[in-house]
């Protein structure tokens, strides 16, 4: 006699969102906020025994974080020499948002159509938030609302070809903009276009969420070559 049997159930997306980060996992996150936020300035040369010690985090997934911020390009191993952390550069920046742009319309497209209700519900939220930080002129509220909801657009899109393209140009245009945005930028302006977006996907509305990207893509494009004359 064969005993069958029965297939794994998998886990519902939500849940595994839910799950308790690794060390890896918040060496990452605690890193890439230093950087984005310039509290390690770009040109800086950090070692990994320093972070190890001033995050309380072992060095194993220091190491591994500092392997993924080097994907994304926010860090520079230099053999014999430390890790630097990269520096900035305009015509980068703008050769990334060419990418960028494409990459982020399909994924507020798709998202607005695979994202399930937990993950709508959660857009209308960080809506509600970015709106809020508009009003506040809460700078520090909308980056950390940013960062997620650059991970759910991801999440809800569910395509991982797409996702791993997003995840390599986030932080370095987070970053971009933490440098040059009380220059240049109207930060309420931005909040409220990520709002648009957030909404769009909520409802479902493929096409809304699409037009509401480009308006976004097209401001961050003229606020990145605004940043050319305010360093003049």
């Amino acid at each position: 006699m064969v005993t069958r049997l029965k297939p794994k159930t998998p886990r519902p997306r939500a849940q595994l969102r839910g799950t308790a980060p690794s060390l890896t996992d918040k060496a990452y996150r605690r890193l890439e906020e230093m950087i984005v936020t310039l509290e390690l300035a770009p040109g800086s040369v950090v070692s990994e025994t320093a972070l190890s010690r001033d995050l309380g985090i072992g060095r194993t997934p220091i190491r591994e974080a500092l392997q993924r911020l080097a994907r994304e390009k926010l860090i520079v191993v230099l053999p014999r020499r430390g890790i630097m952390v990269s520096e900035v550069n305009v015509r980068s920046q703008l050769r990334l948002l060419e990418v960028r742009r494409e990459v982020e319309r399909l994924l507020a497209r798709t998202a607005a159509r695979r994202a399930n209700d937990i993950v709508r519900r959660r857009f209308r939220e960080i809506a509600d938030g970015m709106e809020a930080a508009a009003r506040a002129n809460d700078d520090m509220t909308f980056m950390r609302l940013d960062r997620e909801f650059n991970l759910l657009e991801v999440e809800g899109a569910q395509n991982e070809f797409a996702a791993g393209a997003m995840t390599l140009m986030h932080g370095l245009s987070r970053r971009f903009w933490y440098i040059h945005y009380k220059q240049v930028a109207d930060m309420p302006l931005t909040a409220r276009q990520h709002a648009d977006i957030a909404r769009a996907i909520a409802a479902g509305d493929e096409k809304r969420a699409a037009a509401a990207v480009d308006a976004l893509m097209d401001y961050i494009e003229e606020f990145t070559r605004a940043t050319v004359d305010a360093d003049t």
